[in-house]
């Protein structure tokens, strides 16, 4: 069997979430029940991990670590009442040498003592030197990146450094729902292969670790030396407040800042984004004032004491839901030589199809103040990044090579994150993707996301290659990849010629299906996956999206990525973009392409199967 490592001397042996047949309260552990609602767990083992046996459908219990008679940490876990579903780690490492007791409350309602011991969990916790993680689950992507266990959802905090793109994320080690907000961290060489590092930031007095950024303080501005890895990020107690801590061993690692927090304001805020500002020589912070739906700009010498500038937003574009994790940077404008700022602004409810999405706003920055372009009406347009439903929380990686705009988002929805079929992990990260800004031919600039240049990589030799043929009527069928559940890469050019529309279907022999339609008069491509496989698990589930194409010729170039749960379509060089999740209950077999009211030409249609490390 393989192992992995998890940062700093963690091995985790691979394997499944799973309990073990018949276990019981191991040696090492003795369970106290103080009252029905409270239950002392004494851990006099020498073992690497306790595992807590986990009930989805439970409330969370509260979990105070005591040790040597203080509070180290404070955890919630679903702990199970009359089934395990599966287990989670509590590392106990660091705790070697000293007396351990878990002091755990529970929310269920029950009438006596005798009642909370005939809750499973107590039997069923148990010592182990390895923690088994290895994927069973059949949904799990198999190139894009998800958490090795446990709940996910923003990405946050990513910097490029020595050739390594490190990607932190919201994450829960103690179970598949939203809960424990902690920064996972996973690195990669290539933007594709990613290896799992152990926990960066961790809770403290002061809260939970909700969403922030990092920038290498090539200047020493801070004062914790020449390059080191400074991250902001909220603390999400009582109230939210923004936090620093740095880095001097490349990220692996976090100091946490004593004179935190650094950011207080009366009213909730959250998920500092900050960059240098290298022409007026200062650092900016831009952070979401989320209920108030807006964005205040900061401005800083040191990282550590801000000042408050401007504020953005009141009453402008999407104003259906909080504002999240924003993002403000610089472009260019193809072909033009034209410099324009972008403010990301991830919004929750309120996207185009319901639930969270990304809007976006072009304009200007002078270091202070952030004015937004207007269309021909006069009016702030209101732009989406992504016109599907599953790109939400997307940010960019800060210090990216050759002045790259690299982004990546969380590939869910608020809607149904938490309900979508998988149970060791929930939650994985759009492909990366590289920011650019484009007029489209009603004369406004909009921001273009395409594939990284990394991800040409993972295709193997063509399965099928067809340079050219006439679509009508009559459906042409094409095998899809029968190998690692037929994920792989679809390219092709469509031109509408005499045509209305250009349909598009990946289909499976259980008859199920994903319908897409470029409607040539509308110069739109629509994505249907109310037939995609499972869709049950939530009413907001099944759906069609709709993205505008932005050309007027009627020709379009589609680059479109199959993974195990995923579709993400890239038009014309990421111009526009649908990222939708699916759950067929086998793989999709066959792609078939028809035009309804006359014929279209489909040139350069490629299927490549998609590599796997």
């Amino acid at each position: 069997m393989n192992l992995i490592q998890l940062g700093i001397g963690a091995s985790v042996m691979l394997g499944a979430l799973i309990a073990p047949q018949g276990a019981m309260a191991s040696d090492g552990i003795k369970v106290e029940h103080l009252g029905s609602n409270n239950t002392l767990i004494r851990i006099t083992g020498d073992s690497r991990y306790i595992m807590l046996p986990v009930q989805e459908s439970n409330d969370d219990a509260g979990i105070s670590i005591i040790v040597d008679g203080n509070i180290d940490r404070n955890i919630n876990v679903r702990l199970a009442k009359s089934k395990v579903d599966y287990y989670v780690p509590l590392d106990l490492s660091k705790y070697k040498g000293h007396d351990v007791v878990m002091n755990v409350v529970t929310v269920q309602n029950r009438s006596n003592i005798r009642e909370a011991k005939d809750d499973v969990c107590w039997n069923d916790m148990y010592l182990s030197e390895n923690f088994d993680t290895t994927n069973r689950e059949k949904y799990r992507p198999a190139f894009h990146h998800t958490p090795l266990y446990g709940w996910m959802n923003d990405p946050n905090g990513m910097f490029y450094k020595d050739g390594v793109w490190h990607l932190y994320y919201q994450w829960n080690p103690f179970g598949s729902k939203w809960q424990n907000m902690t920064w996972g961290h996973s690195h990669s060489k290539d933007l594709v292969t990613w290896e799992h590092e152990q926990a960066a930031i961790e809770p403290n007095g002061l809260g939970t670790v909700f969403s922030g950024s990092s920038t290498i303080d090539t200047e020493n501005t801070a004062g914790f030396g020449k390059d080191a890895v400074i991250a902001l990020y909220t603390s999400a107690g009582v109230s939210q407040t923004q936090s620093l801590a740095h880095s001097s061993d490349n990220g692996q690692t976090f100091e946490i800042y004593p004179g935190n927090p650094v950011i207080t304001l009366d009213s909730e805020a959250r998920d500092p984004n900050m960059f240098w500002d290298a022409e007026n020589k200062q650092w900016v912070l831009t952070l979401a004032h989320a209920l108030d739906r807006e964005m205040l700009f900061f401005t800083s010498p040191d990282l550590k004491e801000w000042n408050l500038q401007s504020s953005f937003g009141k009453g402008i574009g999407a104003q259906g839901g909080v504002w999240e994790c924003p993002d403000l940077f610089k472009l260019t404008v193809d072909g033009t030589g034209q410099e324009k700022w972008v403010l990301l602004c991830n919004i929750n409810p309120g996207g185009p199809f319901g639930g969270s999405a990304t809007q976006y706003f072009i304009g200007d920055f002078d270091g202070k103040t952030f004015k937004a372009d207007t269309d021909n009406s006069g009016k702030i347009p209101t732009k989406w990044m992504d016109f599907g439903k599953d790109n939400y929380a997307t940010v960019s990686w800060s210090d990216a090579p050759d002045n790259r705009r690299t982004l990546i988002g969380w590939m869910s929805n608020w809607q149904y994150a938490a309900e979508v079929p998988t149970i060791q992990y929930r939650s994985a990260n759009t492909l990366p993707r590289e920011a650019g800004l484009f007029v489209a031919p009603d004369g406004q600039i909009y921001m273009s996301s395409a594939p990284s240049p990394e991800l040409t990589a993972m295709r193997n030799k063509a399965l099928v290659s067809n340079k050219s043929f006439s679509a009508g009527k009559k459906p042409r069928n094409f095998t899809l990849p029968a190998a690692n559940s037929g994920i792989c890469e679809i390219a092709l050019e469509i031109e509408g010629k005499k045509a209305e529309a250009v349909n598009l279907v990946l289909s499976n022999k259980a008859g199920e299906s994903v319908a897409m339609k470029y409607d040539i008069k509308a110069h739109t491509l629509s994505f249907d996956r109310c037939k995609s496989g499972i869709v049950d698990f939530s009413q907001d589930f099944p759906a069609v999206t709709v993205t505008p194409t932005f050309e007027n010729d009627n020709k379009i170039a589609l680059r479109i990525f199959i993974d195990k749960s995923s579709v993400e379509v890239f038009g014309n060089d990421g111009k526009f973009v649908m990222t939708n999740l699916v759950f067929p209950t086998s793989p999709y077999t066959t792609l078939s392409v028809s035009a309804d009211g006359g014929s279209a030409r489909i040139g350069n249609l490629s299927i490549f199967p998609i590599k796997v490390k």
